[in-house]
């Protein structure tokens, strides 16, 4: 269901964004993601950890589906490849940023973090 979730959500922003030079899709997937995470886990800590089959259905199934780290490596290389070492560097930079930011954000909107 994740990767599923992550193809057509991918789909439509290449629409809406375009495909150019930029990964700009990928980089919202992996910060929706990480965002998604961070209040995942923030619902694991109100709700005293969830069960393992909780956290094995919605991390690491429906998560690990739905981001793409994969091929974030990918646009990576690609990027590298055409010559445009800094995009790849910003892209690179972004991605971790924005991915550790929502991921904060969602556990402050759950209430764990302090």
């Amino acid at each position: 269901m994740g990767s599923l979730a992550r193809y057509l959500l991918g789909q439509a922003l290449t629409e809406w964004l375009g495909s150019g030079f930029f990964p700009w899709p990928l980089l919202a997937i992996n910060t929706l993601g990480s965002l998604a995470m961070g209040l995942l886990f923030g619902w694991f800590y109100l709700n005293n950890g969830g069960t393992e089959a909780q956290r094995l259905l919605f991390a690491v199934g429906m998560l690990g589906g739905f981001t793409t780290f994969s091929a974030f490596s990918l646009e990576i290389i690609l990027l590298i490849q055409r010559g445009a070492f800094g995009l790849a560097c910003a892209f690179i930079a972004a991605s971790v940023l924005s991915g550790v930011a929502a991921l904060y954000i969602g556990l402050i909107a759950m209430g764990p973090a302090k």
